[in-house]
């Protein structure tokens, strides 16, 4: 276990080291704690969900590996859920799928839910202080079966969907009343075709007349707030996607909405973080959706890589933070899911700290003054400072686990609690 005195000491030291590159540390310490990370309940169960546990994912979803200890019901996942946040340092919310609804009253089909199957949720929530976000699931359902949703050429097929998203919009703006915070929902559907489809445009349009249906209905701004999320492509639809980022971004702002960005939603040779200053311009709130695509859209655990680094400092350095809610979008079964909870949450919260403590100021004295050797040199020096000994002093504040002592943490609960069940 790393030593009090030693964080403190190394901390003071990091401290002075960045003062003398003109950032406040203690500053960058408040800014994350007022910056929350919103949770995604499909980790803990490899997005099988509670009404129909035994069900197939479809959708161009997969969740492989098979290590012991899955949740399997409500209670567990929330076991496992709030086992992870106490692991981590600042804030956090809890983004659930409409799936993970409490049937344990009765099933309801998707589209008759209703607050009723979320109140416990709710009461969840409440005694550990935190809020919620939401995402309507368009996918493992016999009526997503054709591969077409609200963009399906049947009315009936897309109507049954669009009262499904209606209902999941009331759902949210209940969450945010009830939670006093506000809640994000979101809207990605898997539809498209596996080959080549002579019926785009009809599939389009039908995806924009059901979602004008749908955001017909006006919410409380105050208590819930909408998002469309694209993807280029998924599996069983390499053909065509009918939610491309050209269409959502078009919708988006055409009708003053939150788009989302999923870091693996685009093709392996974009930068995510490069859309970030563009976007902005046009829409004035994002969600991401932070994962890691090692090959196209895999959804691994997020790591401290290049690209997520990138993404946050592209929008520290645009002075968006407040602008962006940020959720994470992975699910990985072949390792502890606690572990993968709080390896990616440290690890999207590292990049924003990394982000903060950017010596900001001068960099941009460099870049306007053409000093562009300066810039760079910069840039490289802020690579090797003490941000570890920052890090840990955030832990220890926090009253967490500090480096890597959280592996033991997770090591004790796997042997306690996942491999008893």
């Amino acid at each position: 276990m790393i030593k009090k005195e030693s964080i403190e000491k190394a901390y003071e030291i990091a401290k002075d080291r960045y003062a003398e590159m003109g950032v406040d540390t203690d500053a960058v310490l408040g800014k994350m704690n007022s910056t929350a990370i919103s949770m995604h309940c499909w980790q803990a169960d490899d997005v099988t969900g509670f009404e129909n546990p035994d069900g197939v994912l479809t959708g161009g979803i997969q969740a492989t590996g098979n290590y012991p200890g899955k949740a399997r019901t409500i209670e567990q996942a929330r076991q496992d859920i709030e086992k992870s946040m106490s692991l981590l340092p600042g804030r956090q919310r809890l983004n659930l799928h409409a799936i993970y609804g409490d049937f344990r009253a009765g099933k309801a089909d998707r589209d008759e839910i209703g607050p009723e199957h979320f109140e416990s949720w709710v009461s969840w929530a409440k005694e550990l202080g935190i809020g919620m976000d939401f995402n309507c699931t368009l996918f493992s359902h016999p009526k997503s079966d054709s591969g077409f949703t609200l963009s399906d050429n049947d009315p009936a097929i897309r109507e049954f969907w669009i009262e499904h998203v209606r209902r999941c919009r009331e759902i949210s703006a209940y969450f945010g009343k009830e939670l006093g915070s506000r809640c994000i929902h979101n809207i990605w559907i898997a539809d498209g075709s596996k080959d080549i489809t002579v019926n785009r445009f009809r599939h389009r349009a039908h995806l924009k007349d059901s979602l004008d249906k749908i955001m017909a209905a006006k919410m409380d701004p105050s208590y819930m707030a909408d998002a469309v999320e694209a993807k280029l492509f998924g599996i069983g639809l390499e053909a065509f996607t009918v939610g491309s980022h050209e269409f959502y971004l078009g919708y988006a702002v055409a009708n003053k909405m939150m788009l989302c960005l999923d870091i693996g939603h685009f093709h392996p040779t974009e930068q995510v973080s490069d859309k970030i200053s563009a976007v902005f311009q046009f829409i004035p709130e994002l969600l991401l959706h932070v994962t890691r695509p090692i090959r196209w859209d895999s959804d691994h655990v997020v790591t401290l890589s290049d690209e997520v680094r990138s993404l946050f400092e592209e929008i520290v350095w645009a002075g968006r933070l407040d602008n962006v809610n940020i959720g994470l979008d992975f699910f990985d079964a072949s390792i502890n899911r606690i572990g993968a909870y709080v390896t990616g949450v440290r690890a999207a919260q590292k990049a924003i700290m990394l982000a903060l403590l950017s010596p900001l100021p001068k960099l941009r004295e460099y870049d306007d003054n053409g000093q562009y050797f300066e810039r760079l040199a910069l840039l490289e020096e802020a690579k090797s400072m003490p941000f570890g000994a920052v890090w840990d002093y955030y832990c220890l504040s926090e009253d967490v686990p500090a480096g890597q002592d959280y592996i033991a943490e997770v090591q004790k609960y796997e042997k306690e609690v996942l491999f008893a069940r």
